[in-house]
């Protein structure tokens, strides 16, 4: 008869926490690749933007509608400058849920590492065990057998 695992609920809280730790990256690094597209959108814009105020500028516009796209381009630069410290927060955040992703496979592999040890030595153990059955059978059947032929 095998003997269990002593560590086996252990294991289950480590491969829990793995799991977790598995599911939360996942979630930071779509929040980052949402936060990079926001980044590249808001870029995006305001090229477009100055672009168009230098078209409408080179057609002949009036100071006070070049003060309002240039105010306005203020205004883009400094949503840029914000999403640009969003995309660092997230990929801090990223950064730090793939260290404990790493910490907790770490602990999980070192458990299962003994879970694989304890199942190897239990085979070793059972299979030891019907070996020495077999060996008895055996030799109880030779002792029959000979003391049937006298």
């Amino acid at each position: 008869m095998t003997q269990a695992f002593s560590l086996q609920p252990l294991l289950e809280v480590m491969q829990t926490r793995a799991d977790e730790a598995t599911r939360k990256l996942g979630q930071l690094i779509a929040a980052e690749q949402s936060q990079r597209s926001r980044l590249q959108m808001l870029e995006q814009y305001r090229d477009e933007y100055a672009q168009r105020m230098l078209e409408a500028t080179a057609d002949g516009i009036t100071r006070l509608i070049l003060l309002n796209y240039q105010a306005f381009l203020a205004r883009i630069d400094e949503a840029v400058a914000q999403q640009r410290n969003a995309v660092e927060s997230s990929e801090r955040n990223t950064k730090a849920g793939q260290d404990q992703w790493q910490d907790q496979n770490k602990k999980l592999k070192a458990i299962d590492t003994l879970s694989l040890r304890h199942d190897a030595r239990e085979r070793y153990r059972e299979n030891k065990q019907e070996q020495k059955l077999q060996d008895e059978f055996s030799s109880r059947k030779y002792s029959v057998d000979i003391a049937s032929e006298e």
